[in-house]
């Protein structure tokens, strides 16, 4: 590190205010930049933090509607669940944020950008792929909570030994959070996390006795509206965490593997995601044929593993979309969800390329195939594991 101008990713936590007061003592120019994805916390007080600790800049940047429309509904139509849980609210912003910090760099002059990610992150993967590929080789990443081996105390001890009162966000969690998810770290490894660590869902014991009903309306595989209201998709999704957490529903408690070598204990609060996920999956089964939604399943499986692991600059990703995008033509149509003291389901679904047919369905009327056709289908489809079966010696 040396002297110049750096642009620092700012969250206004503990880390990245110890790291302005850190490299304004090795001579540099700090401008801070904070990216609003919807975490709930007073940004206005972020940048009087930053000013305060001697950055010479401070930029606060509304990513809201870009979050929400460019990046967490395509995870709803790709049903974006990283190892079937996690609906990757931090992996899917973090390249946003970047992206919007690189912008920053280019416009002030930058010689540095810095970020707070440590080296047994997944972020650090994130933000250095996204910064290398829109910044190039003009401008150097620095982290130096990687490069440092900075520990938290170590973060204590350089804003205190400046007169600094360390801020104290989150208390006894590390928190990260964003319109997706809400994630929460703390020392509850082996026993069930304290109600306190919640903020987004109530108890499912305490949840009320009355079960939540609404409808969400899709088009071309994106939510659009509630109980047919129309709303713009970061209220929309602020709407979906409000009602169906008051309901005790969204939590997800998990082991994760990482990107870097080692498994995690993850436990997240994401209401909205997995309700739209669920019902955006249930409405694709509606239309899909069997091929098509076996098929689909392996794109979405590429494309979330692509995310949550820091590739979001592959160029696979938009091979990924293409196609992702192709077959949500026809998700369009509303789906029914009832949420109950921590439980979510499908109470119905519509949509005018549903194939479903009750005439076809019905065992009682309508359309019923005769005994030849079903017992020649029954030969045919069984013929080849039969043969091998019998070639085999296979037993029952």
């Amino acid at each position: 590190m040396g002297q110049g101008r750096v642009v620092l990713a700012y969250s206004g936590g503990l880390d990245t205010s110890a790291l302005i007061v850190l490299l304004r003592e090795r001579g540099m120019e700090v401008v801070t930049v904070t990216v609003d994805v919807g975490q709930e916390e007073d940004l206005a007080g972020v940048g009087e933090r930053a000013y305060k600790l001697g950055a010479s800049a401070h930029y606060t940047i509304d990513a809201k509607r870009e979050f929400a429309s460019k990046y967490a509904f395509k995870a709803v139509k790709a049903n974006a669940l990283y190892e079937d849980k996690y609906p990757l609210g931090t992996a899917l912003a973090r390249p946003l944020i970047a992206a919007k910090v690189a912008e920053v760099a280019k416009k002030v002059g930058a010689d540095y950008v810095a970020h707070g990610c440590t080296g047994k992150g997944n972020d650090q993967v994130r933000f250095d792929s996204t910064l290398r590929l829109v910044l190039g080789d003009d401008v150097k990443i620095l982290a130096p909570v990687r490069e440092l081996g900075l520990r938290r105390e170590h973060s204590v001890a350089i804003l205190e030994s400046k007169g600094f009162k360390p801020p104290g966000l989150h208390g006894k969690y590390s928190i990260d959070e964003n319109l997706w998810t809400r994630s929460i770290e703390g020392d509850f490894w082996d026993s069930e996390p304290p109600e306190d660590a919640f903020e987004w869902t109530v108890s499912p014991e305490k949840a009320p006795d009355k079960a939540v009903t609404l409808t969400v309306s899709f088009e071309k595989g994106v939510p659009v509206a509630i109980n047919g209201y129309k709303m713009d998709p970061h209220e929309l999704i602020l709407r979906l965490n409000r009602v169906l957490g008051r309901a005790g529903y969204g939590r997800v408690d998990h082991i994760e593997n990482r990107i870097v070598g080692f498994k995690s204990r993850e436990v997240y609060e994401a209401p909205a995601a997995l309700a739209l996920i669920e019902a955006h999956r249930d409405l694709e089964k509606a239309v899909y044929t069997p091929m098509e939604y076996r098929f689909k399943k392996l794109l979405d499986q590429a494309w979330t593993d692509l995310v949550y692991n820091g590739l979001w600059v592959e160029p696979l990703r938009s091979h990924l979309e293409a196609a992702i995008d192709s077959m949500n033509k026809y998700v369009t149509g509303s789906v029914t969800l009832k949420a109950y003291k921590g439980s979510l389901w499908i109470a119905s679904r519509h949509s005018d390329y549903s194939t479903y047919s009750k005439d076809l369905e019905d065992y009682n009327k309508g359309w019923y195939p005769e005994g030849k056709e079903s017992e020649g289908f029954v030969k045919l489809y069984t013929m080849h594991s039969l043969l091998a079966a019998k070639k085999r010696g296979a037993g029952i």
